[in-house]
């Protein structure tokens, strides 16, 4: 098990095996659907609030069509800016990552793994909850040296969210990165070892 500290095994930003476990949240952090291309982040999360708002049977019809969220509306994913890239660094670095996804249903996990094969994100094992689960379960099992989500801005913010929810014992070691819903993990950096020291 792996723990996050700013010693020495962090000290070197070059030529050091990072043996680190990054989770890395795909909706919302590294993937959007294709329809938001060219929109803004703010107008997105916009559209993302009405949906909770929407009376059954328009939301219905929505997701049938694919223009909220149903199989349809993530299997036209797409990642989010160079996160694909960004990920491939921290790997070639000898970080392990690990995907968590908010899909929990066998159909919608396959469509979240194949979406990640399709656009080459770098090999990583995708977690899920199950019944009964919450985000933080997922992650206490796994217990990442990182954990990269966004904000959860549109779907209730911090209560969505996997670091907040870890118990406080367990919260110490592990480094907790918060990006802006749907707008991606450009900006962070790509040597694995800056990563720990990152404030967001």
């Amino acid at each position: 098990m792996h723990s996050y500290c700013l010693g020495n095994k962090w000290s070197s930003l070059e030529g050091v095996d990072l043996s680190v476990k990054i989770l890395v949240f795909t909706e919302g952090t590294i993937l959007t659907n294709k329809r938001w291309i060219g929109v803004s982040r703010e107008e997105v999360v916009k559209q993302v609030k009405k949906w909770s708002n929407l009376p059954k049977e328009e939301l219905e019809k929505l997701q049938k069509s694919g223009d909220a969220p149903s199989p349809e509306y993530f299997a036209a994913s797409v990642p989010i800016g160079n996160s694909v890239r960004k990920i491939e660094a921290w790997k070639k670095q000898g970080a392990t990552i690990v995907y968590l996804t908010s899909r929990r249903k066998s159909k919608e996990l396959r469509i979240i793994r194949d979406i990640l094969k399709k656009y080459r994100f770098p090999e990583g094992q995708l977690l899920s909850r199950k019944e009964g689960e919450d985000y933080r379960d997922v992650a206490e099992k796994v217990m990442p040296d990182v954990i990269v989500e966004d904000d959860c801005e549109s779907i209730g913010g911090e209560e969505e969210m996997t670091y907040p929810g870890i118990r406080p014992e367990l919260k110490s070691k592990i480094k907790s990165i918060v990006v802006k819903e749907f707008d991606g993990i450009d900006h962070l950096p790509d040597n694995a070892a800056e990563l720990m020291r990152y404030h967001s």
